[in-house]
């Protein structure tokens, strides 16, 4: 029996305008924009649609407002029935997935990536550090790559998004050498990302602390569905494990390869990716080819994709 898993975009895909036409076209969306602005007690839906980009990225504006697009798109395929078996994001995009499996309230969760991405901040203020993308060399030789260069500093891979692609985090000039490394090894490319700190690296100290007591004040409930954990790889239940990993996940590399393949392993053969962007489904072309993959971030995205589930 093929199965279906809702997966979650992560920072990065934000951009200026996002989940506007859901907004502008379903009240169901609407809805979702106001009790995110009453949740925070400001007007994120105005940063999600006419701020800059550059204040749109600023990490504790980005976490948010990709999640509440994301879960806008998602209570859309809900209201119209669509079952799904499991869901995975993709870093801040894991936040997303918990609420779809009714794990975390939706407005708990807004609360907690906000707080989320200022300490984020906060962490790469006091602790600089940057991160880049390394395309072109498998995983385990980034990993040795970064091992070489910790000479120069921290440096560690962060998220291991499939084969031909792997992002490493952590003290500038231990980056930078990584970089040099990856390049004289035959890598297609190395490139340095605009963040505001490194993430998913032992530099998110003060993040990850602050976290555990965010996360603490928050009751978690089982997912209805299992829910493919950013720091295992493997589907977690219980509320106390979930709430552990995103601990973790702070200072741990996102195994995302591994998850899609592990999503595979169980029998998923449609993925829908909710949210801004198709960059997931970018990766899992690459990952697992045989996989069909949709997106929703708007009316159109929405109706074409509701076509093609309701076939399946």
């Amino acid at each position: 029996m093929s199965k279906t898993a809702f997966i979650f975009p992560g920072q990065g895909a934000q951009y200026v305008g996002m989940g506007k036409d859901l907004f502008d076209n379903h009240p169901l969306a609407r809805e979702t924009y106001e009790k995110a602005n009453e949740a925070l007690k400001f007007d994120i839906t105005k940063i999600c649609f006419e701020s800059t980009p550059g204040e749109l990225r600023m990490t504790h504006n980005a976490q948010p407002a990709i999640l509440i697009h994301s879960i806008a798109a998602f209570r859309l395929l809900q209201k119209e029935g669509i079952k799904f078996d499991y869901t995975a994001g993709h870093s801040l995009g894991e936040y997303s997935a918990l609420v779809a499996a009714g794990a975390i309230a939706f407005e708990d969760a807004v609360r907690l990536v906000r707080i989320r991405g200022s300490l984020m901040a906060i962490s790469g203020d006091i602790q600089p550090g940057t991160m880049a993308a390394i395309l072109g060399l498998e995983p385990k030789v980034v990993e040795q790559l970064c091992n070489e260069a910790r000479e120069a500093g921290i440096v560690e891979a962060a998220n291991f998004n499939s084969s031909e692609q792997t992002v490493i985090s952590g003290e500038v000039r231990a980056v930078e050498k990584a970089m040099e490394l990856a390049k004289a090894k035959g890598a297609k490319r190395a490139v340095q990302l605009e963040v505001s700190g490194a993430f998913h690296s032992e530099l998110m100290d003060i993040a990850q602390y602050g976290m555990r007591r965010a996360l603490n004040q928050v009751s978690f409930k089982e997912p209805a569905c299992p829910v493919i954990a950013n720091v295992s790889a493997e589907p977690v239940h219980s509320p106390a494990t979930i709430k552990e990993l995103l601990i973790e996940q702070v200072k741990k590399p996102v195994r995302w390869e591994e998850s899609v393949k592990k999503m595979a392993s169980l029998g998923v053969t449609t993925m829908v990716e909710c949210g801004p962007g198709r960059v997931l489904k970018g990766l899992i072309k690459r990952i697992a080819p045989e996989i069909n993959v949709l997106n929703v971030e708007d009316s159109k995205t929405l109706a074409e994709t509701m076509e093609v589930l309701k076939k399946v």
